[in-house]
């Protein structure tokens, strides 16, 4: 007996895009294409595998972070942060000056997410 499977891709119209989700899927593109808030968090990181330490997270957007970290992770280390009230979210390290690390998250964080990640936490005047 033979079983065949017949698939067929129903006939999708795209959403309606508005401002906010085209500045969504761009950060998918380019990780510092998303806007970028200055602020100081603290949290943990985690390499995979390894025991966490702590961080201060400098500034985030949808797409990912810079920290005060000083370790010697290269680009392309899988790391998790965990910051107040959030489950672990993992990320990959873009670039590392051995003070200072900049993170790609896994997946972009969810808009509501951040909106209220930035209402916790007192954002930085640039200056």
């Amino acid at each position: 007996m033979t079983l065949t499977y017949l698939t067929t891709m129903p006939d999708v119209q795209p959403a309606p895009h508005t401002a906010s989700h085209i500045d969504y899927a761009e950060a998918a593109l380019e990780d510092r294409c998303a806007p970028r808030t200055k602020l100081r968090i603290p949290a943990s990181l985690r390499p995979s595998g390894f025991k966490g330490f702590s961080i201060i997270v400098k500034d985030l957007s949808i797409s990912g972070f810079s920290a005060e970290a000083l370790t010697g992770m290269k680009a392309g280390t899988r790391v998790f942060i965990t910051m107040p009230g959030l489950a672990a979210l993992e990320a990959e390290i873009a670039w590392n000056d051995g003070t200072m690390i900049g993170c790609a998250f896994q997946n972009l964080l969810n808009e509501a997410v951040l909106d209220s990640i930035l209402n916790r936490f007192s954002v930085v005047e640039e200056g």
